[in-house]
């Protein structure tokens, strides 16, 4: 990625303090969503993570990763599947719980979502703790999956999330605060 790229995506995130609780900067990506060219640019971005690979599936995390991933996924012409917040999915499932700051979290897949031998790569917009992205990892290597790569619009680095993921899965951040 350039750095006129860079700033470009840089341009479509809004800062909105103290949301959602006070202490809080949530970095807004609505409006770069809104703009039709910095969509466009993201979604190439990420392809380009891919270094010319091109993966059976594309992971999507919920719920913003299932933008990125549902656009990514239909440019390179493969499937796409949801990992999302427990009892969201109408099918059977596997999940897993994860920790968070303040309590706890569970996610889960379909289980015919991905197959043995399957190449995939997860989608989101933000690594922040890395405990969803972990957890939607794992899911995936339990029905036998294989990871080509994570992507993150963003990547909040001052809390670590890189530490709780799998150091031999590549990884990329288009972004990093």
């Amino acid at each position: 990625m350039t750095e006129e790229q860079k700033q470009q995506l840089e341009s479509g995130i809004r800062d909105v303090v103290d949301f959602p609780k006070p202490g809080i900067v949530f970095k807004d990506i609505t409006p770069l969503l809104a703009n039709g060219d910095l969509f466009r640019l993201t979604t190439e971005l990420f392809i380009e993570t891919l270094n010319g690979q091109v993966p059976d599936k594309i992971i999507g995390i919920d719920a913003r990763g299932f933008i990125f991933g549902a656009a990514i996924a239909d440019r390179l012409g493969v499937g796409f599947i949801p990992v999302r917040k427990k009892g969201k999915l109408p099918w059977d499932t596997t999940g897993v719980a994860y920790s968070l700051e303040y309590g706890e979290a569970h996610v889960e897949i379909h289980r015919d979502a991905v197959s043995e031998g399957e190449k995939v790569m997860l989608v989101d917009d933000l690594l922040a703790t890395g405990g969803t992205a972990g957890a939607a990892i794992k899911l995936v290597k339990e029905l036998g999956g294989d990871i080509l790569g994570m992507a993150f619009l963003i990547e909040l680095a001052f809390l670590e999330g890189q530490k709780n993921l799998d150091p031999d899965v590549d990884l990329t951040s288009l972004l990093t605060y």
